[in-house]
């Protein structure tokens, strides 16, 4: 059974930068496929970004060229930098995994293409 188990998160200045960092564990076979979603009051949760078992990375149009998923299997750890983070960004940040075969392209997957999810972590933009 996936855990996960969100940190990173806060308040910050619009403009500001924040990582969030994601501690994966209790999975027996190859790395699970990853991604952040963020879901703001009222809405939808929405995928921000995902890599996938071949390590590709996706990113939504809304956060590119902004934020980087990166992923240290070492430590298995997902991270999510995240710079010039703009009041829109504010939103409750989620961790999710889903077991292998997972490989994403251009399509990222909702959240109900996942498995596991962490508890969350607040970001707010001021």
């Amino acid at each position: 059974h996936v855990q996960l188990v969100e940190s990173g998160g806060g308040s910050v200045q619009a403009g500001g930068s924040l990582r969030l960092s994601c501690a994966a564990s209790g999975y027996t076979t190859n790395r699970p496929c990853m991604g952040w979603y963020h879901q703001a009051p009222g809405k939808e949760r929405e995928v921000v970004a995902t890599i996938d078992m071949n390590g590709d990375v996706g990113y939504a149009d809304s956060v590119k060229g902004r934020f980087i998923i990166s992923i240290d299997s070492s430590k298995n750890t997902l991270s999510l930098q995240m710079n010039s983070l703009q009041p829109e960004d504010s939103a409750m940040y989620y961790c999710a995994a889903e077991r292998p075969p997972c490989v994403y392209g251009d399509l990222l997957p909702t959240e109900y293409g996942m498995e596991y999810w962490g508890k969350g972590t607040q970001v707010t933009v001021s």
